[in-house]
């Protein structure tokens, strides 16, 4: 029997991949990565390496989820050392708990190893911090697909009533009803958001304005999938502390290679 690791590759910069993570990818038989892993991490890959690749566009599936649940466990069972390698977190809106749950049933060994999850990671590359002494004492990560019913009414209380800094995963599609969500139950229209696009690579744009605003600002702007919304005070410390696309207005590099020595 083989084993299976769960890996967060991070938000996208290939140095913010944590070290047990690279050390997954070097000794893996087979690596299954989605769609926002960095590609320079499979570098890391030996060349004997499996490489499939699992990746998810908004509304198509590259790979059924039962599909990588198969290979997860096929491949296990054939002696193999497997890294599941996923943008962000595994256990943060990467269906990490499913596959680690199906791991269980099959009685194969596994393990989790963290990932920066983009919620943290890429409000700080637009400098935004998600939580801070003058303007945010609590801070909610939160996905964007979410439909309206009964039980939404009061998620949807809580979150604008609450929370200081709301962090919301693939929301660009339905930011129209997020926006008027957050204003119907308590939120201020002045509320600043923000949009971060490919947020930590080299292709990071961002956007802002309010909640009132933002909708508009994202249309004039054509940002879409992936991206970041934030929303918060927090989000007006932009201007001051900004400097991870200050430096890509440099042109200096923003990603080395981890060593060799790792």
């Amino acid at each position: 029997m083989g084993k299976v690791y769960l890996v967060g590759a991070g938000p996208g910069d290939a140095e913010l991949i944590t070290v047990k993570g690279v050390r997954c990818i070097r000794e893996a038989d087979i690596i299954l990565y989605d769609r926002l892993v960095n590609k320079e991490l499979l570098n890391y890959a030996r060349l004997d390496a499996d490489l499939i690749y699992c990746g998810k566009l908004p509304g198509f599936h590259t790979m059924q989820q039962e599909t990588i649940n198969h290979f997860l466990v096929k491949h296990a069972k054939n002696g193999k050392t497997v890294t599941r390698l996923k943008g962000g977190d595994p256990f943060v809106f990467g269906r990490g708990g499913e596959e680690a749950e199906v791991l269980v049933k099959h009685q194969i060994e596994f393990e989790v190893v963290p990932g920066i999850t983009s919620g943290i990671a890429v409000p700080a590359y637009a400098g935004i911090p998600v939580t801070h002494r003058d303007f945010s004492a609590s801070f909610a990560i939160v996905t964007g697909h979410r439909k309206e019913g009964q039980d939404e009414v009061q998620k949807w209380k809580s979150l604008a009533k609450g929370i200081d800094t709301i962090a919301i995963y693939m929301g660009v599609k339905n930011l129209p009803y997020i926006c008027e969500s957050l204003i119907k139950y308590g939120k201020s229209k002045y509320t600043p958001a923000a949009l971060i696009q490919w947020g930590s690579t080299a292709e990071q744009r961002t956007a802002t304005g309010t909640l009132a605003t933002i909708e508009n600002v994202a249309r004039q702007e054509g940002i879409e999938n992936p991206s970041m919304i934030i929303i918060g005070e927090v989000v007006g410390l932009r201007d001051q502390i900004s400097w991870f696309e200050k430096t890509l207005a440099k042109n200096e590099p923003s990603s080395i290679m981890i060593s060799e020595a790792l």
